[in-house]
């Protein structure tokens, strides 16, 4: 059978306003392509024919712009929410999805990550669910200092750190499911974390892929701008054998 892919693609991307009100955020155009135009094609490159798009906020545009998936020879299906269900409620209620593992993840990222090489090492590790994760270096914008115990006016400080990094293994936004998982997701607003915390109370294995290679969730003004900026240089990594279009600028101008 097709390998599976979920696409979550219902949020409302408020954190892109005033863009999202007008167009999904998996939409919105890096290059001369829609976001999730890039991840379709490379679902697809990737071994992934079978995917199921879980739609919400303008859900209609998404279904207008992509059909049943024969343009990017793929077969595209549509689970609609009438309320949202949050990041892992959708599987719940999602036709045959429990017939096999399956791949799921976020329609508004830009990355490089080799989709097949992540889904292939989540069924050779035998664990109910793998996350992509990465790692981040988060500075601080200030001085941050450490103080004694003291109580007054006037505290000691027993330290300083000049604008400190701190490391954190993050999520990517992507992962890889066992059937059994599906069994500990309730039919209600259900999110991933609430899946990885479930699983682990149950006493089933969650994975961890780690991957130092480029990752980008575009959520905010400041990471969209940063893709825009990538995605030429990207292409031929993100989709081997691609050309680049004009960018948006171009064609605006």
């Amino acid at each position: 059978m097709p390998k599976r892919a979920v696409i979550l693609v219902g949020g409302r991307g408020s954190r892109l306003a005033p863009y999202t009100t007008v167009l999904p955020k998996p939409l919105m155009p890096i290059g001369d392509r829609a976001i999730l135009d890039v991840v379709v094609r490379q679902l697809h490159g990737h071994g992934f024919d079978r995917l199921t798009m879980a739609v919400g906020y303008l859900g209609h545009l998404i279904e207008a712009v992509f059909g049943d998936g024969s343009a990017h020879d793929v077969s595209i299906s549509y689970h609609k929410e009438e309320e949202p269900l949050g990041t892992a409620g959708p599987f719940a209620t999602m036709e045959g999805l429990g017939d096999d593992h399956f791949l799921a993840m976020n329609g508004d990222i830009l990355t490089c990550l080799d989709y097949g090489d992540f889904y292939d090492a989540h069924i050779q590790s035998g664990k109910a669910m793998t996350v992509a994760v990465h790692r981040r270096t988060v500075k601080a914008d200030y001085g941050v200092l450490h103080l004694d115990g003291a109580s007054g006016a006037v505290r000691g400080v027993t330290g300083y750190d000049e604008k400190p990094e701190s490391h954190y293994t993050v999520s990517m936004g992507v992962y890889a499911l066992a059937p059994q998982a599906l069994a500990h997701i309730p039919a209600r607003r259900f999110d991933i974390p609430d899946l990885v915390l479930a699983l682990l109370e149950a006493g089933l294995e969650v994975g961890a892929y780690e991957y130092d290679g480029y990752w980008l969730d575009i959520g905010r003004h400041d990471d969209y701008e940063q893709a825009q900026r990538d995605y030429e240089e990207l292409l031929p990594r993100l989709l081997p054998g691609e050309v680049a279009g004009p960018s948006n600028a171009q064609i605006l101008e």
